[in-house]
């Protein structure tokens, strides 16, 4: 127990110091591309800490998904290995905090459902 507990709080001191490792790991092109398409719906937040598609996008949209969602996954195999928590803990915990900044009417998907609304 005392083991999970600690693992968990290194998780969660990982995921504060995350944030700027997910900005620095994407292009500021992508990140405006993404930007826009989640405020227009396109674009959505999963639960598993990866962007996804909502419905529709361009190649440049995909593109733009792509290298974030590859950034995202570099960074949570860093914070794994830091923490002791898997790539699949640390880009949950992340969402959590994705989630949280979610402005209304952007998109989320939970990890056993579909696109919904905040």
């Amino acid at each position: 127990m005392i083991r999970k507990t600690m693992t968990v709080l290194a998780l969660g001191l990982a995921m504060s110091a995350a944030g700027a490792g997910l900005a620095m790991a994407q292009s500021a092109a992508a990140k405006a591309t993404v930007d826009a398409a989640k405020t227009a719906g396109t674009v959505g937040e999963q639960a598993d800490g990866y962007l996804g598609i909502v419905s529709g996008g361009d190649a440049a949209l995909r593109a733009a998904v792509t290298e974030i969602n590859t950034g995202r996954a570099a960074a949570y195999k860093d914070i794994a290995a830091k923490t002791g928590a898997t790539p699949e803990a640390a880009g949950q915990a992340t969402a959590k905090q994705l989630y949280a900044r979610l402005a209304p009417g952007q998109y989320w998907k939970p990890l056993d459902g579909g696109w919904i609304k905040k």
